[in-house]
């Protein structure tokens, strides 16, 4: 599910220390039992919501290679 906006919430929306420098980046931060992510470059663009059995299988990729694209 993609939002535009959360009206009336603060996110505190972090970056992963390897990707500070870098111009490719996704941020992600916590709603509840959600985690929203969103293009480091256009915010404003709007935002993907996770569950969080969703955002584990997202990190369980991640880390086993296989969104490289290789």
């Amino acid at each position: 599910m993609v939002y535009r906006s959360l009206r009336g919430e603060a996110l505190n929306w972090r970056k992963g220390s390897r990707s500070q420098s870098g111009s490719d980046c996704v941020e992600v931060a916590a709603a509840g039992p959600a985690v929203l992510i969103r293009d480091s470059r256009a915010p404003a663009a709007g935002m993907l919501t996770l569950d969080s059995a969703q955002w584990r299988t997202l990190l369980r990729a991640a880390r086993n290679g296989e969104l490289d694209g290789r």
